[in-house]
């Protein structure tokens, strides 16, 4: 049985950054594996797990909000991206920078279109 979220470009794209955030956070010091790298792993795995669960409800008022719980997952992550990269663990033109602009972009798509 196919689920509705895997035909979602923004999960396929969702999904690919959690790849993305574990393999960069590998490399994070070790002192960081309660910390930052903890908190960017969960911010990560929220934004495609709340765009799974929301394709599987079955009103659109039900997706937008977790759309938009998605949304403010990716808001943190960037946050904390940003703050690794502050701190030197990562460089700022690593990809997953690049990633977070695509599912930024891809879920701004999808919320609009669910809330026409």
């Amino acid at each position: 049985m196919t689920r509705p979220h895997y035909n979602l470009e923004a999960w396929k794209a969702a999904m690919a950054l959690v790849k993305s955030i574990y393999e960069a956070t590998r490399t994070f010091p070790r002192e960081e594996i309660y910390g930052l790298t903890a908190q960017m792993r969960r911010a990560a795995i929220s934004i495609p797990s709340n765009l799974a669960e929301g394709a599987a409800r079955t009103g659109r008022k039900e997706f937008a909000q977790f759309l938009s719980i998605a949304k403010g997952s990716l808001s943190e992550l960037e946050t904390q991206l940003l703050i690794s990269a502050e701190l030197g663990y990562l460089d700022q033109k690593h990809g997953v920078f690049q990633l977070v602009e695509e599912v930024s972009r891809l879920l701004s798509g999808l919320h609009r279109n669910v809330t026409q």
